[in-house]
């Protein structure tokens, strides 16, 4: 993973990979001009488009949802380890940090693509 370190106007630093792309979350450029990340299943070659998909993939993967800690997450966790993996609950929050999170602890199993 390589980009660049950005500043926002909280305090918060985020890693932006296309630094030409700053300007997207705050609306300054169309949202037609912003490149969209989607997470790819291998094996099938299936973007994963919801939760409910994503789910069934992690549990053939071995993976358990986690009920425990926060309830604004879903959270998963093998027993062969001591990866945790946490998504917001809302879908539409799901960008390419969570989904890097993924292809990091499944290698070879997933990808992030720009489409």
């Amino acid at each position: 993973m390589s980009g660049v370190w950005v500043f926002k106007n909280n305090g918060v630093m985020q890693l932006v990979e296309n630094p030409s792309d700053v300007h997207c979350d705050n609306g300054r450029r169309s949202a037609a001009s912003c490149k969209k990340k989607v997470l790819v299943y291998l094996p099938t070659g299936q973007v994963v488009s919801s939760y409910t998909c994503l789910e069934q993939i992690l549990r053939g993967l071995g993976w358990e949802r986690y009920y425990g800690g926060d309830n604004d997450l879903f959270q998963f966790h093998k027993h062969s380890s001591i990866d945790l993996i946490s998504l917001p609950k809302d879908y539409a929050k799901f960008n390419s940090v969570y989904m890097y999170d993924i292809v990091v602890k499944n290698p070879n199993v997933f990808h992030v693509r720009t489409i």
